[in-house]
């Protein structure tokens, strides 16, 4: 029997080695690239000079702008929101966040924590009132689940809510919220005498404050806040009628870190291509430093593990997609890629020698933003106990 022939193989692409571009539909290049042309527009230009100054200027022009790309709640469908595929989110987390990890945060808080808590476990009525706003960037939100004491054990909160007849009066703090000072809504967890509410919280209600961190050597062009809950009342339908219970904002949880799946590996992405341009033009020892073996090992693991972690984000958005994704397997995800991300961005940093350190190139910036995204909903501890958990049947955690 004879071969067919078959067609002439397509040239290699430094840019997609594994021909991950074949797995995506045309839409979903569409909304990639839409993404892509925003930020290299809007972000790109201006980001070094935010970092360094630690400021985010003009965040309601980009939330509005982000709004009007489709961008906010992405994946959530009616009240003004985009309706898109869980893969083509991902895409743009991973778009977002090659331009840098604070626009992403702005991004996945607004969507996947404080809208996706109205959207699945708020009244008809709430809905109404915030969705539709928020999807077009008018109204910004933050989700308020940490404490100075409480982070990954958000069981111990401190914050509470208490009846003062039909009305719920909240006192507490919460801590390293992103949006916090800038949000005309917040989305607060408190303990009840009925277990752990959520509460939508417009933030001129008398009582509430969101003093902004200063200081931060992580995240700098992001706004980070302290909320301050003091005797603010609330009335009866503030709280999320749909759920009681950890269940609520850790089901939030899961739908960010999703998102942050995708987005470290854009991170790491732009401190690869940064790291192999320099490679192919910086000269040493009469050629350019891409020529020796060992940069070439360096810039080969790199990739590898990039299109890995590119490849396992697909997955877990098809997965998604089809509703089979597990929280467990979102753990996996965060986990994997974040450390794999922040490990291309030391290397990426070796291959530029001094001048990875300077701002005129991404990777020391992507390189400390992840050491937040590492940390922040979930520990690298916290989803090794996960998957520990999940692999052994025992329970590790206390």
């Amino acid at each position: 029997m004879s071969a067919t022939p078959s067609s002439p193989l397509p040239p290699f692409d430094a840019g997609d080695p594994l021909g991950l571009d074949d797995l995506l539909t045309d839409e979903d290049r569409a909304v990639r690239d839409t993404v892509r042309r925003w930020a290299a527009d809007r972000v790109l230009p201006h980001i070094a000079g935010w970092y360094e100054r630690g400021e985010l200027p003009g965040i309601r022009d980009l939330a509005r702008e982000l709004g009007s790309l489709g961008a906010l709640g992405m994946s959530l469908t009616g009240y003004g929101c985009a309706g898109a595929s869980a893969v083509q989110y991902g895409l743009a987390c991973l778009e977002l966040e090659a331009a840098d990890s604070g626009i992403r945060s702005l991004v996945s808080v607004q969507g996947s924590l404080a809208m996706y808590a109205i959207h699945r476990f708020g009244s008809e009525e709430q809905k109404q009132r915030w969705l539709p706003r928020m999807a077009s960037g008018e109204v910004i939100g933050c989700f308020g689940l940490t404490e100075p004491d409480h982070g990954s054990d958000p069981a111990g909160m401190r914050t509470h809510a208490r009846r003062d007849g039909s009305d719920w009066v909240l006192n507490g703090r919460k801590m390293w919220i992103t949006n916090g000072s800038v949000a005309g809504v917040a989305l607060v967890w408190a303990a009840t005498d009925d277990g752990v509410r959520g509460f939508v919280v417009p933030t001129d209600t008398p009582g509430f404050a969101a003093p902004e961190i200063h200081h931060k050597w992580s995240l700098r062009a992001s706004v980070t806040s302290e909320l301050v809950l003091d005797d603010v009342r609330l009335p009866a339908d503030a709280a999320l009628p749909e759920v009681r219970g950890l269940r609520g904002p850790l089901s939030c949880l899961s739908h960010a870190r999703y998102g942050i799946v995708w987005g470290s590996m854009g991170a790491a992405r732009a401190s690869f291509e940064a790291a192999l341009e320099y490679a192919r033009t910086r000269e040493q020892f009469g050629k350019p430093i891409g020529g020796f073996q060992l940069t070439q090992a360096k810039l080969a693991d790199m990739a590898v593990e990039l299109h890995k972690g590119i490849l396992l984000a697909y997955h877990l958005g098809r997965r998604m997609d089809a509703g089979r994704l597990r929280p467990e397997q979102v753990s996996f995800g965060k986990l994997n890629n974040v450390r794999e991300a922040i490990e291309i961005c030391r290397t990426s940093r070796t291959i530029l020698g001094a001048n990875g350190i300077s701002l005129e190139y991404p990777v020391m910036r992507h390189a400390t933003n992840l050491e937040s995204v590492l940390t922040y909903e979930g520990t690298v501890e916290m989803h090794q106990l996960v998957l520990g958990k999940a692999l052994t049947g025992l329970d590790a955690f206390r």
